[in-house]
C-alpha cells in the first residue's frame, strides 16, 4: 500500500480526498500547514506528497524547495486553487513532478498519483545508462557528469533515461510525456518543456560547449552524443 502525505489547509477538502484515496487503496496522512508537514516528513518518509501552493504559515513553493533539497527523489504533485500559469511554472521550475488546479476531480488525482508512483519504481532498479561523460543511475535518480553527481527529480530522471536510450534520435513530445509524466500533454501544457529546461540547466553543456539536449520543431527532443 502506497503512503501519501497530503499538505493542504482546506480541512474539508483533505477529509474528502483522504476518504476517496483510502477507498482507492492508499494510506493517507494529512498536514494542514508547513510546520506540521515538516514534522511529518522528519519521521517516516511517504511514497509521494500532494502539496498545496498556499499554506497558512508560508508558501507551499518554499516547502517544495526544502523537499527537493532534503528528498530529491520524492514524488511531489502540486495543487493550487488559482491554477495560474505562473504558479504552475514556478512549481515545475522548483521540481514538482506534476500539477493540478483545484477543484480537481479525485479520479484524475488518483490517476496522476498512480502514474507518478509507477515511475518512481523502475522495473530494473539497478540499471545504469552511460553515454560519454554522463552516467545515469536509475535506482538513485542521480546523474554523474564528468564525475560530478547531479541530483534529479523523478520526472527529470525518466526524461533523461528515455533520451539516453536513443541518442541522436528525436523523441516525440507526446511519447516523452507518456514516459516521463505518465500522461498525454494537453493544449498549452508546458510541463514537459519545464522539466527539460530544468534538466538542461542541471546537466550543463558538453565539455566542448555543445548543448546536450536539443529540440527539433515538430519532432521533439533528443540527446546529442
Amino acid at each position: 500500500m502506497s503512503e501519501l502525505l497530503l499538505i493542504d489547509d482546506d480541512r474539508e477538502l483533505c477529509e474528502l480526498l483522504c476518504t476517496w484515496l483510502a477507498q482507492e487503496g492508499f494510506s493517507v496522512r494529512a498536514s494542514h500547514d508547513g510546520s506540521a508537514a515538516r514534522a511529518a516528513l522528519s519521521g517516516r518518509t511517504p511514497d509521494a506528497v500532494v502539496l498545496d501552493v498556499m499554506l497558512p504559515d508560508g508558501s507551499g513553493l518554499e516547502l517544495l524547495k526544502q523537499l527537493r533539497s532534503e528528498h530529491p527523489d520524492l514524488p511531489v504533485l502540486m495543487l493550487s486553487a488559482r491554477g495560474e500559469p505562473l504558479d504552475r511554472i514556478l512549481g515545475l521550475e522548483l521540481g514538482a513532478d506534476d500539477y493540478l488546479a483545484k477543484p480537481c476531480d479525485p479520479r484524475e488525482l488518483t490517476a496522476r498519483l498512480r502514474a507518478v508512483l509507477r515511475r518512481s519504481h523502475p522495473s530494473q532498479p539497478s540499471a545504469q545508462v552511460d553515454l560519454g561523460d554522463l552516467s545515469l543511475n536509475l535506482a538513485r535518480g542521480v546523474a554523474s557528469v564528468g564525475g560530478e553527481d547531479v541530483g534529479l527529480t523523478l520526472s527529470e530522471s525518466r526524461i533523461l533515461e528515455a533520451l539516453l536510450r536513443q541518442p541522436g534520435e528525436p523523441l516525440d513530445k507526446q511519447a516523452l510525456a507518456q514516459i516521463a509524466l505518465g500522461r498525454k500533454l494537453t493544449l498549452y501544457d508546458r510541463s514537459l518543456d519545464m522539466h527539460v529546461s530544468n534538466l538542461r540547466k542541471k546537466l550543463g553543456t558538453h565539455p566542448d560547449g555543445r548543448p546536450r539536449i536539443l529540440a527539433l520543431r515538430g519532432r521533439g527532443y533528443f540527446y546529442a552524443p
